[in-house]
């Protein structure tokens, strides 16, 4: 009577009756250095938080490997790009991992969180300047930004030199709101000395950059979005439904919270950018310059400005005199400019709405 074999598996071992082999695992064999080079991978491509997270839940030793520092530096925009509605302690102390490990698109996030969220307008800005000091386009605009409109102190505490300087450094990065913002500053001498023919230049490049994205656009859209093409295979309508500009992960965070805390308002007398698509509030009363149309709104940038309205304030802009109240007592200096943006002086209060956490 022939007998038959039995397999019995204990602990990575198949044990056969009469015999005993080890069974292989060809992940445990791999070396540490080659899983932290495809998880660097992983990371610099994942478009949220979940995938990374899914890649550490697999296995312990995945889970230690994935929170080494060469990953945590390599990871994308999309790694750090916490929601408002998710944000915590655990989220918080996450990205704070991941500064610590140098990536700068986490220096770049938590530095707006900070600034802008937490009012923590030292360590925010701090943050923001590892980021740019790394050659990162967005963050050395935003401290551009910060700078013209003097943000988080008083108007005074504006420095326009400075504030070119770094939209050159954006510029010269591609960064398209940049370049618009320097080709403006030429224009009208603001900050800079005036070259009206370099700032003409620099305004019809920013145009034309532009418009690639829009046609980069529309070639995918052709074979995605057919709805959106007419019959002669046009696009519906220029920013109607063709993505101008891909939304950072930190301006997405900034619409998130202001919309949590009750109807986008960020602060008594404050007022969130016009654009859509930006999400910065003003730091004290009458910081950002308002629309020399209407009135109705205000950027906080000239790049806001130009994107919104070209993406609906064009049809929604109002004659002047329904706002003539709101711009008592500005001086004879502070003409309209071109750019269809006046700035109103701060007669309520000079003194920033923050508090350090």
């Amino acid at each position: 009577m022939k007998m038959k074999k039995q397999l019995r598996q204990r602990g990575g071992r198949a044990i056969l009756y009469g015999t005993t082999r080890t069974r292989s695992d060809l992940f445990e064999s791999l070396p540490d250095e080659i899983v932290i080079v495809i998880l660097c991978k992983l990371t610099s491509t994942a478009s949220s938080p979940a995938d990374f997270v899914a890649v550490l839940l697999t296995c312990k030793r995945l889970k230690k490997l994935g929170m080494h520092p060469l990953v945590l530096s390599n990871a994308g925009s999309g790694v750090v790009s916490v929601t408002a509605k998710n944000w915590s302690d655990e989220a918080h102390r996450f990205l704070k991992l991941c500064v610590n490990a140098g990536n700068k698109e986490a220096y770049y996030t938590l530095g707006m969180i900070r600034f802008y969220c937490l009012q923590n307008r030292g360590s925010g800005a701090s943050l923001m300047a590892k980021a740019a000091i790394n050659s990162h386009a967005p963050a050395l605009y935003s401290l551009a930004l910060i700078q013209f409109n003097g943000s988080g102190g008083k108007k005074t505490d504006k420095d326009l030199r400075a504030a070119v300087a770094l939209c050159a450094r954006a510029a010269y990065l591609g960064h398209v709101d940049a370049l618009r913002e320097l080709g403006h500053c030429l224009q009208d001498g603001y900050g800079v000395r005036k070259d009206v023919e370099e700032g003409r230049r620099l305004l019809v490049q920013a145009n034309a950059c532009e418009l690639a994205s829009v046609l980069r656009a529309f070639n995918i859209t052709q074979s995605q979005r057919p709805d959106l093409i007419e019959s002669n295979g046009s696009p519906c309508r220029y920013g109607s439904g063709l993505p101008e500009k891909k939304l950072h992960p930190a301006n997405r965070f900034l619409i998130e919270w202001f919309g949590l805390k009750g109807c986008g308002v960020p602060g008594p007398g404050l007022r969130l950018c016009s654009d859509g698509w930006c999400g910065r509030p003003e730091t004290r009363r009458n910081e950002f310059r308002r629309c020399s149309g209407c009135g109705m709104v205000n950027y906080c940038s000239r790049g806001c400005q130009a994107h919104d309205w070209r993406v609906h304030h064009k049809i929604e802009c109002a004659p002047m005199e329904e706002w003539n109240h709101a711009i008592d007592g500005v001086d004879e200096e502070q003409q309209v400019t071109d750019d269809r943006t006046v700035e109103i002086d701060e007669i309520e209060s000079d003194e920033p709405l923050d508090s350090s956490l």
